[in-house]
């Protein structure tokens, strides 16, 4: 049973409605993580437009996942690791691939370097060491991309501690979080 309820029939000409209308007209449904989200209007309009400035980047779908992945593991939220485990391989990741995502590594150097350098900065909260980031830029990671990383673990995490408070009913195949 969830901790906080999703918002499930919102006033008619809410702003909540609308945001909801808008969110199952772009993917079909509106999942229990949005719904939950929705509690707090400010909260889910900032996401939605957060998420959507994001995925303008540089980082493509495949290694936003990868990073989705990472951090979702890092958080140990099952919610989002659930619903990434799916997205993932929407955006071509192989099971073994999303394995070696929730544990920051890849066969490919750039993927990897991404998902090397996002581990290094939660773990040591953003004061990534000198080598790190030049073995980052070594490997391909440029300035810009690393603000890029740093900005889609604030989003990640957003989801993360949201789901983890609220507990929401996993609407997408479960996946465990012990690896």
């Amino acid at each position: 049973m969830p901790r906080i309820s999703p918002v499930t029939a919102p006033e008619p000409d809410s702003p909540i409605a609308a945001l909801l209308a808008q969110i199952k007209a772009r993917s079909g449904k509106v999942i229990k993580a949005y719904a939950t989200m929705a509690q707090s209007p400010v909260a889910l309009e900032g996401y939605l437009a957060f998420s959507a400035a994001l995925q303008k980047g540089r980082l493509t779908a495949r290694q936003r996942e990868i990073l989705a992945l990472l951090i979702s593991q890092s958080n140990e939220c099952q919610y989002c690791l659930s619903v990434h485990s799916t997205t993932a391989r929407m955006a071509g990741l192989t099971p073994g691939q999303i394995r070696q995502a929730r544990t920051a590594s890849s066969d490919d150097p750039l993927e990897n370097a991404i998902a090397t350098f996002a581990l290094k900065a939660m773990q040591q909260r953003g004061q990534v060491s000198d080598a790190d980031m030049a073995a980052a830029r070594e490997a391909g990671v440029d300035d810009g991309l690393m603000i890029e990383i740093i900005a889609n673990i604030a989003l990640m995490t957003m989801t993360n501690y949201a789901n983890r408070l609220a507990d929401p009913v996993i609407d997408f195949p479960v996946v465990q979080v012990q690896l």
